[in-house]
């Protein structure tokens, strides 16, 4: 696993990959189309960030590089990458509880606010990445 290069691509599985935490300056790219959706990255060693059709989807603080990101009925699931520790921001249904795996290991249930933001934090080392599985319960 790696930073992705581009900002955002689309893996051979139909999952998408995106950020760099590598990068000094702010970057971004708009206007990425995937599966009838419009997406933009915004991201840099600071922040990185994703919408789809201008909606909130990822973000990291720090930046970090998400490889294999799917969302499924009642499940986001990806690796992640950084240099540090990050806090992970995703959009899920408003109030609403899900069960959140780390490296395969239960996390712990967690509640969604009234606005769907499940936010969670992750142990990072450079060049070890840590799958993410969000599902509801």
């Amino acid at each position: 696993m790696s930073v992705v290069k581009d900002l955002l691509q689309v893996e051979s599985d139909g999952t998408i990959s995106f950020g760099n935490y590598e990068l000094d300056a702010k970057q971004k790219l708009s206007d990425f189309e995937y599966q009838g959706d419009i997406y933009k990255v915004k991201t840099y060693a600071d922040i990185t960030k994703l919408e789809r059709n201008e909606t909130f989807v990822y973000e990291s603080v720090p930046g970090t590089a998400v490889n294999h990101f799917k969302v499924g009925d009642g499940f986001v699931e990806f690796t992640v990458e950084g240099i540090q520790d990050a806090q992970i921001t995703l959009q899920m249904q408003e109030d609403s509880e899900y069960s959140v795996l780390v490296n395969g290991e239960d996390a712990g249930k967690m509640q969604t606010n009234l606005s769907g933001k499940l936010v969670i934090s992750v142990e990072l080392e450079a060049s070890k990445p840590v799958s993410i599985r969000v599902e509801s319960k």
